[in-house]
């Protein structure tokens, strides 16, 4: 019983603090250094408008690029310091075409497809600016994010910009928009305290900025490919800065079934990225950047979905032997959760909307999502050349 006892105990931190823990902490930890440690402002200086280029890339969106290209040509920055660059890499449809329409836009295109990875890799070597903001074709940006992206830049030890990631709850609200949505939200909340602390961990590939002399083009095929650009910048000695004034609003999968191929897919790429980060798992030679990584993503990806199986297992077990309530508790709690879950799951697929309920299943799903893509990870089956995720269509 004792035996147990460590290993429900054990768990329930495990998977407190790898969801709710760490985020109070942070906190806690940044207004501690509000009060103690002095804070760079961030330059707001109008003469400082570096050359930039953005570069876009796009696979077969014929049907959403033009409003991708009518957004980019809005975006405010002077015209003769935004070089923009549309790679278009294995296109089968329309796209290139539309793209080259445009004077004022540079369109790289080659008939193979290689992946996101080996296009940002060939458009870089058209990026002749100290600067560079790389975005998806299927996101629009806020007019003033280019602006609002350069000003960390006069400070020499931004390496780069991490944008937010908008996700727009379709009308309908389905399991996959609720889900999602509330997800990018608490992560957003995580990257602005991370942001403050020291710096961004792992930056997402919907709109992310780095400096042009610190891009290390990779020859090894990563799923993952933003993720592990941007720590290795940070493993460099420079920081990643959040900027929620600079966004990129994209709608959720249009299905849980999609979003479950793009979940999985970022699993299998996760524990690749360990691997190519094994780095950072020394915390004296990065002590606060190694422990933000470690609660912030490793937890996420390892022991929180063992735990979550070991919490149940054990709470059933003790709940079964022992008389002690606390313990009784916790596996009605436990049980109440995973019956919501459930009934969320079968509302989903019977298109019933109760929003409450698919917090928990999405909760679960996640954690499930990490058993499938190490799965995928362990047989080798993640390529990047992946199936795209269907979105939603009312943006």
């Amino acid at each position: 019983m004792t035996v147990l006892k460590f290993f429900f105990w054990f768990s329930l931190f495990i998977v407190f603090y790898s969801y709710i823990g760490y985020g109070i902490l942070l906190y806690l930890l940044v207004q501690f250094k509000k009060v103690w440690a002095s804070q760079k402002t961030i330059s707001n200086e109008p003469g400082f408008e570096p050359r930039i280029s953005l570069v876009v890339s796009a696979y077969n969106e014929e049907d959403f690029i033009e409003r991708k290209i009518d957004n980019t040509l809005k975006l405010i920055y002077p015209a003769n310091k935004l070089n923009i660059i549309f790679i278009t890499d294995g296109s089968s449809d329309r796209t290139p075409q539309l793209v080259r329409r445009h004077d004022n836009i540079l369109c790289l295109h080659q008939d193979e497809r290689k992946g996101k990875l080996a296009a940002m890799n060939r458009a870089m070597e058209y990026v002749k600016t100290p600067y560079v903001i790389f975005s998806d074709a299927n996101t629009l940006l806020n007019p003033q994010c280019v602006l609002q992206i350069v000003r960390h830049y006069a400070d020499p030890k931004v390496g780069g910009v991490a944008g937010e990631k908008k996700v727009i709850n379709d009308f309908d609200n389905t399991a996959a928009g609720v889900g999602e949505g509330l997800y990018w939200k608490y992560e957003s909340f995580l990257k602005k305290l991370d942001s403050s602390l020291f710096s961004v961990v792992g930056a997402a590939g919907e709109l992310f900025s780095v400096r042009t002399a610190l891009f290390e083009k990779e020859t090894r095929n990563i799923i993952i490919e933003d993720f592990v650009q941007s720590l290795k910048i940070c493993m460099k000695g420079f920081v990643i800065r959040y900027e929620p004034g600079a966004y990129a609003i994209e709608t959720s999968s249009a299905s849980m079934k999609d979003e479950e191929k793009r979940k999985i897919r970022i699993c299998a790429g996760a524990f690749q990225a360990m691997a190519i980060l094994s780095g950072l798992f020394n915390i004296f030679k990065y002590p606060v950047l190694s422990f933000q990584f470690i609660s912030h993503r490793i937890l996420r990806w390892t022991l929180c979905p063992l735990c979550i199986v070991l919490l149940f297992l054990s709470n059933l077990i003790i709940a079964m032997r022992s008389t002690e309530s606390i313990y009784l508790v916790a596996m009605l709690i436990q049980l109440g959760f995973y019956a919501c879950a459930g009934v969320g799951w079968y509302f989903a697929n019977m298109n019933i909307k109760l929003k409450f309920l698919y917090v928990p299943y999405y909760f679960l799903f996640m954690n499930i999502a990490v058993f499938l893509g190490f799965k995928r990870f362990l047989r080798k089956q993640q390529s990047v050349l992946w199936d795209k995720a269907a979105r939603q269509a009312a943006l």
